[in-house]
C-alpha cells in the first residue's frame, strides 16, 4: 500500500506542477476508506457506577487505517440515551457516524 500511495502522491505532484500558473482550479479530493472490520466484543467491567452508561468501543479511522477505540462508561443525561459511533456505507462509501445522545 505504501508504494502505490508513493507513485499515487509522485503522480499529483508532476500534474500538479505541470498546471499552467495563475490557470484557475477546482481540486477535489475523494479518500476511498474500506469497511472497518468486525466490531470487538467487549463486556463492560461490572459493576456499572451510578448515573453512568456504557460506551462501546468502535473502529475509528486515523488517516491511514482503522484504530479500535476502546469502550468507556461515560455519565448519563436524563431522558437520553447514547447512541455509540458506528460505520454506514452508502453508495459503495464508508463513513463514521459519530457517537450522539438521543431522546428517550
Amino acid at each position: 500500500h505504501a508504494r502505490k500511495a508513493t507513485i499515487a502522491g509522485a503522480a499529483l505532484i508532476a500534474a500538479l506542477a505541470a498546471w499552467p500558473a495563475g490557470a484557475k482550479t477546482d481540486l477535489r479530493f475523494n479518500i476511498n476508506i474500506g469497511p472497518p472490520p468486525v466490531p470487538v466484543e467487549v463486556v463492560p467491567p461490572p459493576p456499572a457506577p451510578v448515573g453512568y452508561v456504557w460506551a462501546p468501543g468502535y473502529w475509528d479511522w486515523d488517516g491511514h487505517h482503522h484504530v479500535w477505540r476502546k469502550g468507556h462508561y461515560m455519565k448519563a443525561r436524563a431522558g437520553f440515551v447514547w447512541e455509540p459511533p458506528h460505520w454506514v456505507e452508502e453508495h459503495g462509501r464508508w463513513h463514521l457516524v459519530p457517537g450522539h445522545w438521543v431522546h428517550a
